[in-house]
């Protein structure tokens, strides 16, 4: 089983930036298929985007601000977060499953979650 460790919330200002790391650990590196999905207070899980080996897919959610990445060496996957708003606000998650889905159902391990604050 992959085991997922996330990193790099805090709380900004509106049309700041943030870049979240998920380090994976546990199978191939480069072989794990990794999303990110965003829970807000009272809403259900978000897909905002995800990376099968080294090509990112993305969520309407990610708006063209968000860009996945990843460092096979270091078993790490980033988001970069650009021009957050408040409604970006949420706590962060990644995780990890045996291909590309923008369904939380597909994904059978994840991460603890980082709190991301965007204030106006």
């Amino acid at each position: 089983q992959v085991q997922l460790v996330e990193s790099g919330g805090g709380a900004v200002q509106a049309g700041g930036s943030l870049k979240l790391s998920c380090v994976h650990s546990g199978r191939t590196s480069i072989n794990v298929n990794v999303g990110w999905f965003r829970q807000a207070p009272g809403k259900e899980h978000e897909f905002v985007g995800g990376i099968i080996l080294t090509s990112p897919y993305y969520g309407e959610s990610a708006e063209g601000r968000f860009t996945i990445s990843r460092d096979g060496a270091k078993s790490t996957v980033f988001l970069q977060m650009n021009n957050l708003k408040p409604e970006d606000t949420a706590v962060y998650y990644c995780a990890a499953g045996t291909h590309a889905s923008r369904k939380k159902n597909q994904y059978n391990s994840w991460g603890q979650g980082t709190q991301v604050t965007v204030s106006s």
